[in-house]
Parts: C-alpha cells; structure tokens; sequence
C-alpha cells in the first residue's frame, strides 16, 4: 500500500492526483467493450477528468481542432476503421494549431508491431506506445503509469 500524500486520493490501491483542473482524457478506440473496460479504470484509479471517447479518428480530429478545452492527454489505438491511429497522428503532426497545443499523445494498442512503433518514434512525435494487456490487473498498471507519468511531468501544458 502506498502512503497517501497530501493533495492525492487513494481508490483500489492506487494514490493518484486530482486532476479535476485539467482537460479531457480523450480516447480514440473502436472496441466499444475495451471503452467500457477502460473508462472503469480509469474512474478506479481515482481521476475525476472528463473522458471522451471517438471510434473514428477523423471525429477526433474535428473536435481537436474545434474544442476550445485544452486535453490533458490522447490515448489511441492503432488499428482503426478508415484513418489507423498512426495517420491519425501524422494529421494531428501536421496541423500549426494542434502541434502548439502540445498533447501528449499515446499509442496503446493490442497489436505492437515493431514496424508500427518504429513509425510511432521516428517519424511522429508520440510520447508512448503501450500494449493494451490481457488482464484486467495488468491493463489497470499500464493505465495508472501512463496517467500518473502525465500528471507529474513538466510539458508545455503544465501549470506553473
């Protein structure tokens, strides 16, 4: 068990900070079963941010480029109907707006083929690429590193 620090919650084992100041969570997954799984995670571990969910990365891509909110984070999987998630990101790369907005963009995918996350790191500017694990446990880790890892780091969004 972790020791809970002034400023943090605790839920299912896990301190996290509040991060109710800060912008969406936007996910951009397919499987409306994995987005059922992974919004349950995400409310367990304790963060209070708004999800948004898109099946489609063009849909995303319209609300990025029209929401005044500033996202905390993108959490994307590859494989997607019509644009995958590496044009997807290729498109988000390419835009002045949606570059200087500076969201940290993650690939987390079933399938991790080296060639995909080869892609990922030398031709985009992603800042992670997970694997969307098989056990609810497992998934639950990846899910809390990932946002933990965001909430602390330094970045052009930070506040202060």
């Amino acid at each position: 068990m972790h020791p809970v620090k002034k400023g943090f919650t605790q839920k299912a084992g896990y301190p996290i900070n509040n991060m109710a100041k800060s912008g969406p969570i936007i996910i951009v997954e397919d499987d409306h079963d994995d987005q059922e799984i992974i919004q349950e995670i995400i409310r367990e571990t304790g963060v209070k941010n708004e999800i948004i969910f898109f099946d489609r990365s063009e849909a995303a891509f319209r609300y990025l480029k029209t929401t005044p909110k500033q996202p905390f984070i993108i959490l994307s999987d590859v494989n997607l109907p019509r644009q995958n998630g590496v044009e997807f990101k290729r498109q988000i790369d390419e835009d002045p707006l949606l570059r200087a907005k500076s969201i940290p963009f993650i690939f987390f995918s079933t399938s991790v083929e080296k060639s995909a996350v080869d892609t990922a790191y030398r031709e985009l500017t992603v800042q992670g690429f997970f694997k969307k694990e098989n056990s609810y446990a497992a998934l639950k880790d990846v899910i809390h590193v990932i946002l933990q890892y965001w909430k602390i780091c330094r970045h052009p969004n930070s506040a202060e």
